[in-house]
């Protein structure tokens, strides 16, 4: 009997000190943030592994990206995953290190004369805009100024349906997202239909998990996260997360020549 009560004190006691954990809120965005993968996405998975050699176990909670994002704010979640680093979240929020860098590309159907190399040559094309993206803030200036010739559009699947349509000539894209869309919900020939632009929106788009700094234990979590994303990164694990991301380059426009495609900055 004394022995199967200290047994019994000790799986009790071994429970009781499980962590609770950690909250996180994000939304979908496969293949990087999604319920349907079994690691919930590549940059999930990277958050997760991250914060458990920090030492805390996490529980994701898919909701609306912009909600995600105010009761981040408000303190209702412990952080949230992943976003980009606009001027405001930096002000809002506690940002961590790079979660992983994005590949934003312009994407357009195969059969348009379409090139550019500097924001203002994309004046004469109709673009796909999604007013929750980042973009870049040069982007951003000239859509608000109405310098860009914008259309308002809700999500990537519709903009990547509206270019096959002819009623958009341009959609800005992550490229991982726009091979994940195109594999799943277009058939090979729709997707031979468009290509990638070579040159990037951005060489600088960065990714974080978000903070709020309000909540007292915000700045131990986030120096917990980034040792344990260091740790990570030198261990190799995270190449080979990264690297189960798989884009199918046959609908890729090949660049033209290195000397057209300068360095972009945002």
């Amino acid at each position: 009997m004394k022995t199967w009560l200290l047994s019994a004190l000790c799986i009790g006691g071994a429970a009781a000190a499980q962590p609770v954990p950690l909250r996180i809120a994000t939304g979908e965005l496969p293949p990087y943030a999604t319920a349907g993968r079994p690691d919930q996405g590549v940059a999930l998975q990277i958050v997760r592994r991250a914060f458990e050699l920090g030492g805390h176990r996490v529980s994701y909670h898919f909701l609306p990206w912009s909600r995600a994002q105010q009761e981040t704010k408000a303190g209702l979640w412990d952080a949230s995953a992943y976003w980009g680093a606009s001027d405001q979240r930096r002000r809002d929020f506690l940002l961590s290190d790079t979660v992983l860098v994005e590949q934003w590309v312009m994407v357009h159907r195969r059969e348009l004369d379409f090139d550019w190399q500097q924001l203002e040559d994309l004046k004469p094309w109709r673009i796909g805009v999604i007013r929750d993206y980042t973009y870049t803030p040069a982007f951003w200036k000239l859509v608000n100024q109405g310098e860009l010739r914008s259309d308002a559009t809700p999500d990537d699947l519709t903009g990547l349906r509206k270019l096959l349509l002819d009623r958009i000539d341009v959609l800005p894209i992550e490229l991982n997202v726009a091979c994940d869309l195109l594999a799943k919900h277009f058939s090979p020939a729709q997707a031979a239909q468009l290509a990638a632009h070579p040159r990037r929106l951005t060489d600088s788009f960065t990714t974080h998990l978000l903070l709020p700094p309000q909540v007292a234990r915000s700045p131990a979590l986030l120096s917990d996260f980034n040792r344990g994303l260091a740790l990570l990164r030198s261990s190799g694990e995270y190449a080979r997360i990264l690297a189960s991301v798989q884009c199918p380059r046959n609908w890729i426009q090949a660049p033209r020549s290195a000397a057209q495609i300068p360095e972009s900055r945002p």
